[in-house]
């Protein structure tokens, strides 16, 4: 697995993605903390790569690609075609499905996002886990105790919904959620 993976990240599909999102981002800051917004993409991709070299992979490309762009069309003017023109329509389908819907808001969109997400491969799958993840560091000051509450709520909902593709990212979430709680 690690040989394939080498490879694959070496190759120009990665750099491609990145470089896309890099533009597609640019100026961008990840909420509350100043730090460009890349650094919410990069700490998704290195959350999801220890579960691929581990195995837990069927398609190791597909999830790195998708967790680069998992927020192009949520966060910026990206639109799906563009997407699908530039990557194909694998990774269209695991973008969209990992894009919350406009049209719900709160419980509804993530519901929604979910059942998209559950009729995806489980490479996308493990894409959300690891993005939710990476947003479980620490809560943004300006929350209050009950916004991180739900937060964690949600969190539990993505687990239960999304923690069979994963058992390595299932825990980390668990382990995730549980500090949010005590906090």
């Amino acid at each position: 697995m690690l040989g394939i993976l080498q490879r694959h990240l070496s190759g120009s599909l990665f750099l491609q993605a990145w470089m896309f999102a890099v533009h597609r981002h640019h100026g961008q800051h990840f909420s509350g903390t100043g730090l460009p917004y890349l650094t919410h993409i990069g700490a998704v991709v290195m959350t999801l790569l220890p579960a691929l070299l581990a195995g837990e992979a069927d398609d190791a490309e597909l999830s790195i690609v998708c967790a680069i762009l998992h927020d192009t069309v949520e966060d910026t003017e990206t639109t799906l075609k563009e997407i699908q023109e530039e990557f194909g329509e694998a990774v269209a389908a695991g973008v969209s499905a990992l894009t919350k819907s406009e049209e719900k808001s709160g419980e509804d969109a993530m519901r929604d996002s979910l059942d998209r997400i559950l009729r995806q491969p489980r490479d996308i799958w493990r894409v959300k886990l690891s993005d939710r993840i990476a947003n479980l560091g620490l809560p943004p000051a300006h929350w209050s105790k009950e916004k991180c509450l739900a937060y964690a709520a949600e969190g539990e909902l993505i687990l239960e919904t999304l923690g069979g593709a994963s058992d390595r990212l299932a825990a980390q979430l668990k382990m995730c959620i549980a500090d949010w709680r005590e906090r």
